[in-house]
Order: C-alpha cells, then sequence, then structure tokens
C-alpha cells in the first residue's frame, strides 16, 4: 500500500498488539504517507480506512505526533484533514498556516467554528478562494482582520477593499498593515490618518497628488476663509515660534470646525504632516507653507530633506485634495468614492505610453529650503 505490509496484516497487529503497538504503527504509517508522491484512489481510501482505526485508539502523545506528521503530506483528503485537524491540538495553527495545501471544504468547516484563533490563522494562507474569504470577512473579529490585512496574496478589491478599509477605521494596527502594503490605496486610510507614523502619513497625503477628488463639504468654508491665509500663516508663525500650542489649538478649532482633540494632536504634532494638510487646504503655497512648517516641526537630523518633501506636496497636492483630506478626518465623506473610476489614481506607466518627464526643481525653492533649514525655530516678527 505506502511501503508497508498489506492493509491485513496492519489490522491483524491493531487487533493483537496492544496500544503499544498502535503507536508505533500509526506513527509509522502516517510517516510513509507523508513521504509518498501522489497516492491512487484506492490507495487513498485504504490508507484513510487505517487511519481511522488507529487514531482512536492510540495515545494522545502519539496521536499529536502522528498528526504533525501527516500533516506534511501534499495529497490529504478531507477525511484525513479532518483527523489531522482533530488531534493536531496547540499545534493547529501553525499547521494551517504552513500545510501546503487544504482544501475548500476543511477551510469552510474551521471558519464556520467561529474559533477566532483558528480562523485568523486560517486568514494568512495565500490559497483562500472567494467563498472563504467572504466566510472570514464575515466574522466580527479583530485578529482575523489583523491576519487579512497582512496576506499580501488577497488583492484588495470590491467588497474586500470596502471592508479592509472600514477596519482599518476601528484598528490602527490593521491601518499600519495597510500601509506597508504597495497595492493598496493609502488615500483610503485618511480617516486613520492619526494613528500613523509620520511616514505612513506622508504615503496617505502623497496618494492624493495629481488626483481628482469628489466635492468636499468643507470646501465652501475654507474658500471663504482662504482670503484671510496671510494673517493666518503669520498668526501661526508667531504662536509657533513662541511654542503656544494651546493657543494653536484653539485657532484651528474655530477656523476648521475638527474638534478640539483632533486640533490638539495638529498642533502638538511636530513632524508636520498633518499640519501641511491644513496649510495646503487654506490655499498656502509652498513659500508661505514652509515658513509656517520651520516654525511647527523638528526634523532635527535631516531638515532640509523633509522640508524639500513638503515643498514637493504643496506642488502636487492639490487644495481640493487636501479639503477632501480634512473632510474625511470630520466623517463628512465616504472614502470609498476614492475608488470610483474618475477618482483612481493615475495608472501606471505602460512600454507605449513613454513617461512623463520629470518636472524640474525651481532653485528659487531650494535655496529657499536651505536656507529656512538653516535658520532653526525663531521667533517671527
Amino acid at each position: 500500500m505506502i511501503g508497508f505490509q498489506p492493509y491485513e496484516t496492519f489490522q491483524l497487529l491493531i487487533e493483537t498488539g496492544g496500544i503499544d503497538r498502535t503507536n508505533t504503527l500509526l506513527v509509522a504509517a502516517c510517516d510513509a504517507f507523508s513521504r509518498r508522491g501522489t497516492p491512487t484512489h484506492a490507495e487513498m481510501e485504504q490508507f484513510a480506512a487505517l487511519a481511522q482505526r488507529l487514531f482512536p485508539t492510540a495515545a494522545p502523545s502519539a496521536r499529536a505526533k502522528a498528526a504533525a506528521t501527516l500533516g506534511r503530506s501534499e495529497a490529504l483528503s478531507p477525511e484525513l484533514e479532518d483527523l489531522v485537524i482533530a488531534h493536531l491540538g496547540e499545534d493547529l495553527p501553525d499547521f494551517l498556516v504552513a500545510a501546503p495545501r487544504l482544501s475548500e471544504q476543511t477551510m469552510l468547516k474551521l471558519v464556520a467554528a467561529n474559533d477566532v484563533p483558528t480562523a485568523a490563522a486560517l486568514a494568512r494562507r495565500s490559497d483562500l478562494t472567494n467563498v472563504v474569504l467572504a466566510k472570514l470577512f464575515q466574522l466580527n473579529s479583530r485578529k482575523v482582520y489583523r491576519a487579512l490585512a497582512t496576506n499580501t496574496a488577497i488583492v484588495p478589491r470590491g467588497a474586500f477593499l470596502s471592508a479592509l478599509a472600514r477596519s482599518a477605521q476601528m484598528d490602527h494596527q490593521v491601518a499600519w498593515s495597510l500601509a506597508a502594503r504597495e497595492d493598496f490605496d493609502c488615500a483610503l486610510l485618511a480617516p486613520a490618518f492619526f494613528d500613523l507614523n509620520e511616514p505612513d502619513r506622508i504615503k496617505v497625503i502623497n496618494a492624493f497628488a495629481n488626483r481628482a477628488t469628489p466635492a468636499a463639504p468643507i470646501k465652501k468654508t475654507l474658500e471663504q476663509l482662504s482670503v484671510a491665509t496671510p494673517e493666518l500663516t503669520k498668526a501661526l508663525m508667531k504662536l509657533f515660534s513662541e511654542n503656544r500650542r494651546p493657543e494653536v489649538t484653539k485657532l484651528l478649532h474655530q477656523i476648521t470646525g475638527l474638534d478640539e482633540v483632533r486640533c490638539g494632536q495638529i498642533a502638538h504634532d511636530t513632524s508636520g504632516a498633518a499640519l501641511f494638510v491644513v496649510l495646503r487646504a487654506f490655499g498656502c503655497n509652498e513659500f508661505d507653507g514652509l515658513k509656517v512648517l520651520i516654525h511647527a516641526t523638528s526634523h532635527d537630523e535631516d531638515r532640509s530633506k523633509a522640508l524639500a518633501q513638503f515643498s514637493t506636496m504643496f506642488q502636487t497636492v492639490s487644495v481640493d485634495a487636501t479639503a477632501f483630506l480634512m473632510s474625511a478626518w470630520r466623517g463628512e465623506v465616504n472614502l470609498l468614492d476614492l475608488s470610483k473610476p474618475e477618482y483612481k489614481p493615475f495608472t501606471q506607466e505602460s512600454r507605449r505610453t513613454p513617461p512623463p518627464q520629470k518636472r524640474e526643481r525651481d532653485p528659487v525653492v531650494d535655496q529657499a529650503i536651505e536656507a529656512l533649514a538653516r535658520i532653526g525655530i525663531r521667533q517671527a516678527s
């Protein structure tokens, strides 16, 4: 059958050999089966009958060892998968992640059991079918969604994209995992902006670069207030230079309509990404915006590099896009509208389409950035 004696001999040994002999036979039979190539249908049925006789009568330690050995096989039937799963014990999650193959039938049984650790381990597999994925996404579990967010084999689109984006709003670990993926539209992480670290916040902002966005409810208010943008930048420069951040919080609350907690986060964020969004939404250009950022931020290691990055974003991220981003912070827009064709980011360059020429940086801007980096924070006049 599998390199051992015929099935009848195994049956005789089971009946006459006692539990010690059963333990030895079970482990040896599972080892032989896992090493064998693809078995025939008859061999599969014969081994399944043997295993179903041996597993119940063997000792617990032998059952666990045999199940782990059998789990390495690439030719398990659903019946054999059930045996492995039933006897692996605490090693089950590791098996579900590393098993060469699992049938859809077995996966659906595992999901239906509503065991969170088991479902979370299953969610990390690369061979999940759409049916299994749909069942996993229906589970109301942070652990399961965290595993799904890290699974790069799952293409984030359609209902799966919507579910992941919504989960990111409620779980910062899901947001972190999605921000690290190259295939996820970071613009959908706008509501989780303040849960992200600085590099990922920049990713979110850059996801709006050169991109059309739906009309933002806050846009009209910002347009009315933008006539006072010069006064706003002067006030912010003075307050930041004197480290009067609580007053910055109150000012931002008055002009943006964001709650005070959020405005406090913006005012005390020394990295500058959140403040950039506010400045750009009010129509600040790179010259006025950088003057405020130099007083508000702290980039001791490489100040000029950080300012150059913000300078580029002032050129590529539109006022409308930052207004939409602020509306997302206020919960006034549906982020999934960004998945509509007219709002999607530009497609990747093809071989038939020559890449656009890189925009030459304005030398005056570069000089200004270097000068601001040398100046440091000092009192605005």
